[in-house]
């Protein structure tokens, strides 16, 4: 058995930005209903050439060249996305063929926000086992394409972006110490899309009724992920036999700053201890955690032998936490 962890990172978002105000355009709403109840003041937005995937492509090079390896020395790649390039094939198979990977093992993981905690758990299993050497994991979103932009709760909150991780194994006491992930389908409910899968394919009636967007329960959403994140935190904590003051670095999902904040406060962690980039990015869904680890690892926030605990919460409901050492 050997220790699992990050060996380079690397990021692509999209030039447009979004602001409050060019939403307030267009919708009902106002930068200061925004920012307070969400933290966000701009996001990014995906232009009609960009896809899940060449976004993808873009920053899983950046990722690779941080290692210092090539695509052909990839085993396994996995892209955890709500947004695929299409629904059949994968996205990560098209990532594959443009990274010129070779024929390595790559699949999509949906698992909404919760996707790169996912993915690198995963991950983890596949290089502590000696299956894989390394392996890339992808959290990739362009949900302007799911966003409606009548519904102004849920249109203000989601950005486009990207950010990709290189795992392999590396030497204790570095590496990931614990993780967790889990799912509870009785709040699938609260965070979905309606149409466009088996149970409601697209018709003229789907398209009408506007099932295609992402519709959002947002005040019971809030109560479950903030007990959620708290609780899942406390154990990753636990299992790895350390406090919440020894971390020196917490990045959550980036959801909602008001999440964030008591998420935070619950766990006893101090304020300058925690990484957040909603108000620039909004929520990138599987993207915003490695987005965040992207750009503490670039600014020098991050260093070797630091403990860094992330947590994420998404529609399923999933949930679950990841504490490394750099």
């Amino acid at each position: 058995m050997v220790a699992a962890g990050i060996l380079g990172t690397g990021a692509a978002l999209p030039e447009k930005v979004i602001t409050n105000h060019d939403l307030e355009k267009i919708v009902d709403t106002s930068d200061e209903w925004i920012t307070s109840r969400t933290g966000i003041r701009e996001r990014r937005q995906a232009g009609l050439h960009q896809t899940t995937s060449s976004l993808s492509v873009e920053a899983s090079r950046k990722a690779l060249e941080m290692a210092g390896l090539a695509p052909t020395d990839l085993d396994l790649i996995i892209c955890s996305t709500i947004s695929p390039d299409m629904p059949l094939p994968s996205t990560a198979a098209y990532i594959q063929q443009k990274l010129g990977a070779r024929d390595c093992c790559s699949f999509d993981l949906a698992a909404a926000c919760s996707g790169f905690l996912f993915g690198i758990t995963v991950a983890e299993q596949f290089i502590r086992t000696g299956k894989a050497k390394h392996v890339l994991v992808i959290g990739a979103e362009i949900l302007s394409r799911y966003v409606d932009y009548k519904d102004r709760a849920t249109c203000v909150i989601f950005g486009d972006g990207v950010a990709a991780a290189v795992l392999g194994a590396v030497e204790p006491p570095s590496g990931m110490l614990a993780a967790e992930m889990h799912t509870n389908g009785a709040f699938s409910d609260h965070l979905y899309i309606p149409a466009g899968g088996v149970l409601k394919p697209a018709s003229c009636e789907t398209v009408r009724a506007r099932e295609h967007y992402i519709k959002m329960r947002g005040n019971e959403l809030f109560k479950v992920a903030v007990r959620s994140m708290e609780d899942v935190s406390r154990r990753v904590l636990e299992q790895a036999g350390v406090s919440a003051h020894q971390i020196d670095l917490f990045i959550p999902h980036q959801a909602n700053q008001r999440i964030t904040d008591a998420v935070r406060e619950r766990l006893g962690v101090c304020a300058e201890k925690v990484y957040t980039n909603i108000s620039r990015l909004g929520n990138t869904s599987s993207a915003s955690i490695p987005i965040c680890l992207d750009e503490c690892v670039r600014s020098g926030r991050l260093r070797k032998g630091n403990l860094v605990l992330m947590a994420a919460f998404g529609a399923g409901v999933t949930w679950g936490a990841v504490l490394m050492r750099w």
